[in-house]
């Protein structure tokens, strides 16, 4: 590690902001020792708010119709190799509840941009989960809505929403988005989520198609910047039926570079280890954990229709049931000295 990326790194554990040129210099002269040091920092504060407890969300994956043609996603409109399905409202109501019973205290409802769903069939689903069990907590992450859409979800009783960013570059939005979608409302819909009281979460895709260490560099500043209560981040991974079939996936390190960085940037922040870092490595969840993650998120959806929902390829645990996969993570938190909790998990200090 040369000197000035250490006393960067430094400065930024200190200050907890950097430029955007200084977070760039950090990602373009990575290497092993950097990678080191930033997860004992990252680590130091995922102990100081969290200690060494890891939080679930179950994850109810309960449509793959999508209105949007993202050219990175598997579920894109015009992937007509897509086996489509739509959970009915009681399927989404019982993949809860089964989360329930095994200490899952959030549950997340995604799917694509799925306008079958009316606002009064979304607010039915989640009022009905928190009659069933007033303390769970429903997260959403269906996509672009509007203001007003977003309040009556949260009328209903959803306290969450995840919208990834994507990206806090529009030049770079533009390239992985068709023209039908606008960055600029992407950022609208944060800042609308924001103001109505819920717990945000954003995030990005690590080494997309195009992307340089300047963008990943600028995702850094917009977490400093917006401070989403939860952000997850996770490699870019292709997918055979896309426009970006034969790009390069994301790497391990830089991902984890990522997360170490985003913990000391905002120390509170939800960190999710994803799926998706899971499926680029073998230990890809137990590395983003000791980088700094502690969130990680099962899936509850019905075995049948796992598969189904292929954002990118080769996802791991589309075979597992629900018990099956709770129990798998929980030993392997555990063999690295962390331990999975039955709670909420709310942001520290929200």
């Amino acid at each position: 590690m040369d000197q000035e990326s250490k006393k960067l790194l430094e400065e930024l554990n200190n200050s907890h902001s950097l430029t955007v040129e200084q977070y760039q210099y950090l990602i373009e002269h990575m290497d092993s020792q950097l990678l080191e040091l930033a997860a004992e920092y990252a680590r130091a504060y995922q102990h100081q708010y969290y200690g060494n407890k890891v939080y679930t969300r179950g994850l109810v994956e309960f449509t793959n119709f999508c209105r949007n043609n993202c050219y990175y996603c598997g579920i894109r409109r015009d992937n007509i190799q897509c086996e489509r399905y739509r959970l009915s409202k009681s399927d989404i109501i019982e993949c809860a509840d089964t989360g329930y019973k095994l200490g899952f205290r959030t549950t997340v409802l995604q799917g694509g941009e799925d306008f079958a769903y009316s606002d009064q069939d979304i607010c039915e689903i989640v009022r009905s989960i928190k009659k069933l069990h007033p303390d769970m907590v429903v997260t959403l992450s269906i996509g672009e809505r509007s203001k007003e859409s977003y309040q009556a979800y949260f009328d209903a009783g959803a306290s969450r929403y995840l919208l990834r960013h994507e990206t806090a570059n529009p030049e770079l939005y533009a390239k992985l988005h068709p023209a039908s979608m606008s960055w600029e409302n992407r950022m609208n819909c944060l800042r609308d989520l924001r103001e109505i009281g819920y717990q945000v979460g954003a995030g990005f895709m690590v080494e997309s198609p195009g992307q340089t260490a300047k963008d990943l560099a600028m995702d850094l500043k917009f977490v400093e910047e917006f401070k989403p209560d939860m952000c997850g981040i996770g490699p870019y991974i292709s997918h055979k039926d896309t426009p970006f079939a034969k790009e390069a996936s994301g790497t391990l390190e830089t991902t984890l570079l990522c997360l170490s960085l985003i913990r000391i940037i905002y120390p509170q922040v939800l960190l999710p280890a994803t799926t998706a870092l899971g499926t680029i490595h073998p230990k890809g969840r137990e590395m983003g954990i000791q980088a700094g993650a502690n969130v990680v998120m099962p899936n509850l959806s019905p075995g049948s229709v796992r598969k189904k929902y292929s954002l990118y390829d080769n996802k791991i645990c589309t075979g597992e049931e629900a018990a099956e996969c709770i129990v798998c993570l929980k030993n392997r938190v555990s063999s690295i000295g962390y331990e999975i909790v039955e709670d909420p998990g709310n942001r520290a200090g929200f």
